[in-house]
């Protein structure tokens, strides 16, 4: 007789549900970015919902902070300041650089298999064609790549940058979206990951470094508010990196 757990009938999502998984979406996808007013009246229309469940999906998206309410504009997605950009970036790649310091070449068959486990994942949102799920998965990616380490806390610090990072992959994926497709997204991840399996950590190192995930710092002048001193010399530097990559 099947275990009871096998005979449950899980409740299907309900419309609040639903909604905030489409407008998650639509910022993941880059279709809403940080700093855009959400409008209610438009999203709505467009995905053929009524207001109240919509209004109930922004509150789960505010909880999740992927969304802020504005006395004057109502709700945005959360906005991120030029000098916010700056201090995700480089914790980002610091984080990760240490991570392959400590996890390449790596001695845990298990972690290996579980990158290519997430690599996997992200090729087949690629093949689906949906860009958000390659963003959310791109993300995954990188936290097993994080993961080689077999170091929990060094896992966590990266995880703690998730919302911020997914804001930052989305504007990213939809920049290079004019030049490369979604299967050329996962391409690059699946380069990362064959340096990984070589046991190459100097080369690793070199593909981070010129992976293309900055790319949407080209424009981050004019796109972000917000800009400090250091904040702007660092972009004046990714921007000789990124147009002069030899």
């Amino acid at each position: 007789m099947p275990a009871p757990s096998a005979r449950r009938i899980e409740a299907p999502p309900s419309i609040t549900q639903l909604a905030a998984s489409a407008v998650r979406k639509m910022i993941l996808a880059g279709e809403l970015r940080p700093g855009d007013r959400v409008v209610e009246n438009q999203v709505a229309a467009a995905l053929g919902v009524s207001k109240p469940p919509l209004r109930e999906a922004l509150r789960v998206l505010e909880q999740e902070g992927l969304v802020v309410r504005s006395p004057r504009r109502g709700v945005v997605v959360t906005p991120l300041t030029l000098h916010d950009v700056y201090e995700i970036v480089t914790l980002r790649h610091d984080l990760e650089r240490l991570a392959v310091d400590l996890g390449v070449p790596c001695r845990a068959p298990e972690r290996i298999e579980r990158c290519r486990q997430a690599y996997a994942a992200l090729e087949q949102a690629a093949e689906a064609g949906d860009a958000a799920a390659v963003t959310e998965r791109g993300f995954a990616f990188h936290v097993a790549v994080v993961g080689l380490a077999g170091h929990r806390r060094l896992e966590e610090a990266y995880r703690a940058l998730a919302l911020q990072l997914h804001l930052c992959m989305a504007m990213n994926r939809r920049v290079r979206s004019s030049h490369e497709t979604l299967a050329g997204d996962a391409r690059r991840h699946r380069r990362i990951l064959e340096l990984v399996e070589a046991g190459d950590p100097a080369a690793v190192h070199h593909e981070f470094a010129h992976h293309g995930d900055r790319s949407f710092l080209l424009e981050a002048g004019e796109t972000f508010p917000g800009g400090s001193p250091e904040s702007l010399a660092w972009l004046e530097q990714v921007r000789l990196q990124e147009t002069n990559p030899g």
